[in-house]
């Protein structure tokens, strides 16, 4: 048995290298969708009466399903818009140097940091709804990791009205950068 956060960080890495090969503009988009995905789930669950009076009233796997559908469907689409002819052909996502990998890394890092974190914050608000996923034993060192870790998970502190400026100013990146 492994550890959430030995897993957590596992992923990071691994979204990182992804990154690196893809190159910071692919993963910008990705970052994005991210983004996106935090703030369409918060409207649902702050101004939607179905999702507010009956899903987030009692967190459980309905509530999880919800947030992770969401969620990973943004996140499929980030990764695979730059694949669409028009903008592929546009020469914006091309790898020419160290520093596009580099940032590349860094930005597939902080995605992976974005996309696992999340679906671990939505297992754990859902108090791990599924047999085969526990949190760690209280106590142990890898709860006390974790514990410090999950209050560094982006849904954590990218609440309301934070989450309104993130979408502010990655809409200006995505503006400035594919315009």
């Amino acid at each position: 048995m492994v550890g959430l956060n030995v897993l957590f960080w596992f992923f990071v890495f691994l979204f990182g290298v992804i990154g690196l090969m893809r190159g910071w503009a692919k993963e910008l988009l990705v970052f994005a969708s991210a983004i996106l995905g935090l703030f369409i789930i918060e409207m649902l669950e702050t101004f939607v009466s179905f999702v507010k009076t009956n899903l987030a009233v009692s967190p459980g796997p309905g509530l999880f399903w919800m947030r992770l559908i969401i969620f990973v469907v943004l996140a499929f689409f980030g990764y695979q818009s730059p694949n669409i002819p028009k903008l592929a052909s546009s020469g914006r996502f091309a790898r020419e140097r160290l520093q596009d990998a580099l940032l590349g890394f860094f930005l597939g890092a902080v995605n992976g940091f974005f996309l696992f974190g999340s679906i671990w914050f939505f297992l754990q608000d859902a108090g791990y709804p599924y047999p085969g996923v526990v949190s760690d034993p209280a106590g142990t060192q890898f709860a006390e990791a974790a514990d410090t870790l999950f209050k560094l998970l982006p849904p954590v502190w990218l609440g309301s009205p934070a989450i309104y400026f993130a979408v502010a100013v990655v809409f200006v990146f995505i503006l400035v950068v594919f315009l």
